[in-house]
């Protein structure tokens, strides 16, 4: 790979001045030694690795993020996935299990973690529900569905 002599010049500006992260400055390292364009003859993957200390996987990581997404991309912090609103909350929680220590519907011996997501969808108390979140707030508590 090679880079232009304005990604170079970056580069050597963040490992020589600034304040970077160490991921930054880590993925300048890679990128500078991985360079055909100036020295001539890049360094292997194995011989970065064993210079910065790190696993060859990531040299190769940062090598094909550079390839596919580019060098700002390369240089910057992947951005987090979207965290999902909680859909429950205490009254949700109060609700859900209120009606799962009431009585079980007619021809069921006790609530199913299905059937109890289906009925707070019913009863309106959330728009949709699953019933491993059904699961994971029922875990929270101390009640028994079965008794």
């Amino acid at each position: 790979m090679t880079l232009t002599a304005s990604e170079r010049e970056q580069l050597k500006a963040i490992m020589n001045k600034g304040k970077h992260t160490s991921q930054q400055f880590r993925n300048a390292c890679i990128l500078l030694n991985c360079d055909a364009g100036k020295h001539g003859q890049p360094f292997s993957n194995e011989q970065i690795a064993q210079m910065l200390q790190i696993t060859t996987k990531t040299v190769e990581r940062v090598k094909q993020r550079f390839v596919e997404d580019g060098f700002e991309a390369c240089i910057e912090r992947k951005p987090y996935p979207e965290v999902k609103e909680v859909k429950t909350d205490g009254d949700f929680e109060a609700h859900l299990i209120a009606l799962s220590c009431s009585k079980a519907p007619q021809g069921r011996s006790r609530w199913s973690l299905r059937l109890l997501a289906d009925k707070m969808v019913e009863l309106k108390y959330a728009e949709s529900i699953s019933h491993e979140t059904v699961r994971q707030v029922l875990k929270k508590t101390k009640s028994n569905r079965g008794k």
